[in-house]
């Protein structure tokens, strides 16, 4: 199946409407952005973590904070896309301020002290790996651009696949600028998830089996030029999560006996 047929088929199963679906989906997404940011936690420490509150035994207690930051960072995208609110510099700012709101440094520049919780612009040059990332005194300037070319597009009549291929090049355009000192990769995948949710689409997870394709798309995107083998990743990412979410579904439904029998 191609994309849109995929999406045609998790819709119609009502995969998306089913009890409780929605809050384990948002707690994997969540779950997989930080464990590629170095959360130790697993999925079930997350997911008791999210909805009862218990930390887990013998975790670092930062890996805890990573995790409830970013599950407030989502809820807050998601009710932002019910009101369809603008994306401005400001609305990314906020993202990041929550996403890190508990587990961002303080950094001392020359132009004085940066809470990076507060969502500000970084007043310094970084690098990540082999990845060099532009000047801070064009972060502003580039996040505008950015910011003017997202909402010109959602102004347009966009097709299906259109409609992906813009969350997934704001993902990378955004990560790219790289306009704060932490968070980044989460702010980024957020605001991709903050257009889809906008165009009502099932939301992307990038998973972290996927790390190293993830950070070698980025790599090759920017040292070629080509957004294609970003899309080409992410497509794939995508395309996977609706295939093993269809396939959980069916072969649950089709082990489901005719009456509910106690065993003891």
């Amino acid at each position: 199946m191609n994309i849109t047929e995929l999406i045609n088929r998790y819709q119609s199963l009502g995969i998306n409407t089913t009890i409780d679906f929605d809050k384990f989906n948002h707690i994997s997404l969540v779950h997989h952005s930080t464990k590629i940011e170095g959360s130790t936690l697993t999925e079930i420490e997350a997911q008791v973590l999210i909805t009862e509150g218990l930390t887990p035994k013998g975790k670092p207690i930062h890996d805890s904070l990573m995790v409830t930051d970013h599950f407030a960072a989502l809820k807050f995208i998601l009710n932002a896309a019910n009101k369809k609110n603008p994306i401005n510099n400001e609305f990314i700012q906020q993202i990041n301020s929550l996403v890190v709101k508990n587990t961002a440094k303080t950094y001392h520049t020359p132009f004085g002290v940066i809470e990076a919780g507060n969502g500000a612009f970084r007043k310094g040059n970084v690098s990540v790996g082999i990845s060099y990332f532009p000047n801070f005194d064009k972060v502003e300037r580039l996040t505008s651009e950015l910011v003017n070319a997202i909402n010109q597009e959602m102004k347009k009549e966009l097709s299906l696949i259109e409609k992906i291929n813009l969350s997934f090049s704001v993902h990378f355009n955004l990560v790219s600028i790289h306009p704060f000192y932490d968070g980044n990769g989460k702010t980024s995948r957020l605001l991709m998830n903050y257009i889809q949710a906008v165009y009502n689409l099932p939301l992307s997870i990038v998973h972290n089996e996927s790390k190293v394709e993830y950070i070698n798309s980025l790599v090759e995107t920017r040292e070629l030029n080509d957004i294609g083998i970003f899309h080409n990743f992410m497509m794939l990412e995508y395309t996977n999560l609706f295939n093993a979410e269809i396939s959980k579904f069916e072969t649950m439904n089709n082990k489901l006996p005719p009456t509910f029998n106690l065993l003891f």
